[in-house]
């Protein structure tokens, strides 16, 4: 494996590689092309998204070289001080190109002062400046920035795209990883691509060879087993009270964070609902789930004993988890509802 960072390996160089932002990358090169740039631009997302190599990519889409592309981390350099020298450093005319690019980064993170500094510069720009500001943290902006910027919104994701990747990078990197070791990296990613090329990046250091399975990627990322997840939702569809509290006894042992497990224990439930009620779906859970996994689908969903109330109590369990000052509280009421009706 290379020595560099998959994410940094991977990011996208150009417009034709951004995957999951379809409709931001066609609004700004359509800008580029019709000339109509604007002085600020305000892209807000939560982590991984790609905010911050869209705004490098346009940044040379627009015609500015290396030299004249400033990349700030506000989360350092916050304060009004720093501001201030950024607003003396941008009335410098560019070195060669005919923009200057400031990407500042995280920038939610600047102090009040420091945001009414940068307020005076965006509201009289040089004609030569473009500032690209990317938040995590929309809500934090004040209104007087988010009005003098065009703003656009990152979405997450969705796992198929983020599956659809690690599996293209473990490919090019020479790995073999199977379906649903690349799901769960996918889900363990989180709605973010740089997290998720990191997960992978962990297996694939951790590995004997370069056959990379689920087994072996809950085993290094200490996700929860599919014999785990598997055991507690035949324990919940027969109704054993007992046998589904234990599994969740030993998951808590285990460290397992609750949430991931209640995501795992939801998607593989809801894919027996949809095989009770609509047999062809079988044929697309080949992408995501490993052979094991599809022989359990189709054996529970043979016995038909699934129902949506059953579904209801842990999507339930899953809203508490947040407010839960006891991890596995909500999912042992769920398993209490189900199996006992109470």
């Amino acid at each position: 494996m290379s020595s560099q960072v998959l994410y940094r390996k991977y990011r996208p160089q150009k417009w034709s590689e951004v995957i999951g932002q379809d409709q931001i990358v066609k609004v700004l090169q359509e800008s580029i092309k019709l000339k109509r740039i604007s002085h600020a631009y305000l892209f807000s997302g939560s982590r991984g998204t790609g905010k911050t190599t869209l705004a490098r990519i346009f940044a040379r889409e627009v015609g500015t070289a290396e030299d004249d592309i400033y990349e700030i981390d506000a989360a350092s350099n916050r304060g009004i001080d720093d501001i201030r020298s950024l607003r003396e450093h941008v009335s410098v005319l560019p070195f060669t190109s005919a923009f200057k690019v400031y990407i500042i980064d995280e920038v939610h993170m600047l102090s009040k002062d420091a945001w009414n500094a940068l307020l005076k510069t965006l509201e009289e720009p040089p004609k030569h400046v473009i500032f690209i500001l990317a938040t995590t943290e929309l809500n934090k902006v004040p209104e007087t920035i988010i009005s003098r910027c065009q703003t656009f919104s990152f979405r997450r994701p969705a796992r198929e795209i983020i599956r659809e990747l690690v599996s293209k990078v473990a490919k090019q990197e020479e790995y073999v990883l199977d379906a649903g070791g690349a799901d769960l990296i996918a889900l363990l990613g989180d709605g973010s691509f740089r997290d998720a090329l990191g997960t992978l990046e962990k297996v694939m250091a951790a590995s004997a060879d370069k056959k990379l399975t689920r087994k072996e990627v809950e085993a290094i990322t200490g996700a929860p087993k599919a014999e785990l997840v598997n055991s507690f939702i035949s324990a919940l569809i027969g109704k054993n009270c007992d046998a589904a509290l234990k599994v969740l006894g030993e998951a808590e042992k285990a460290g397992i964070t609750m949430d991931v497990l209640t995501t795992l224990i939801l998607e593989k439930m809801r894919l027996i609902l949809l095989c009770q009620h609509s047999p062809s779906s079988m044929s697309d859970m080949t992408k995501r789930l490993s052979a094991d996994d599809l022989i359990f689908v189709k054996e529970q969903s043979g016995l038909k004993l699934l129902t949506p109330k059953m579904l209801v109590a842990i999507i339930e369990a899953a809203e508490a988890l947040p407010r839960a000052q006891i991890a596995t509280l909500p999912l042992e009421l769920a398993v209490v509802e189900v199996c006992e009706g109470k």
